[in-house]
């Protein structure tokens, strides 16, 4: 005997588990809300004994944004097939998307929390809190570098629509509504 499954959530049809591109809005929510985490745990912590800002993280999310739009500009070469870049890795695309969805979500995590914490810096008159300026304020920057670089890259793994004349005949019969 076997037992009668349900439908997965999602719905059935073949657009249940395609993946989207990354929305704005989940990224400025996560963002905001880990400015509002950094802001409440910088002003519970700061004076019982935080170390300087490390410069450590901000190099590392500049290099990551740096990689990542180098791999975009590559990737898109690849993509349009210009002369003189070999073929691309359809394997090596979807990693890459999976890198920049990934990326974007953390590089504005990181950016809400430098963002929280920058203002927070700010708002402080102690002579500490105007030596961490420097390094968190280049820590939002670097941050907001990475997600624009990632986000560039999720864009320029998107294959190119055909025109009308480079499709084949079967696709052009098959679409609904043209004639």
């Amino acid at each position: 005997m076997t037992q009668a499954q349900s439908p997965p959530p999602g719905g059935t049809g073949p657009d249940r588990a395609r993946m989207g591109p990354t929305r704005i809005s989940t990224l400025v929510v996560a963002g905001l809300a880990a400015a509002a985490a950094a802001w409440l745990l910088i002003s519970s912590f700061y004076y019982s004994g935080i170390p300087r800002l490390p410069w450590l993280p901000v190099v590392t999310l500049a290099g990551l944004a740096v990689l990542e739009g180098y791999a975009a500009v590559n990737t898109r070469g690849r993509i349009e097939r210009r002369p003189g870049r070999p073929a691309v890795n359809p394997l090596m695309v979807a990693r890459f998307v999976v890198l920049a969805k990934a990326s974007s979500l953390a590089g504005a995590i990181f950016a809400g929390f430098y963002a929280g914490l920058t203002a927070w810096l700010f708002v402080e008159s102690t002579r500490a809190a105007t030596e961490d300026r420097v390094p968190a304020g280049a820590g939002l920057l670097a941050s907001l570098a990475l997600v624009a670089a990632a986000l560039w890259l999720e864009r320029s793994c998107r294959v190119p629509e055909r025109s009308e004349d480079e499709r084949e005949p079967e696709d052009r019969e098959s679409r609904p509504g043209q004639r």
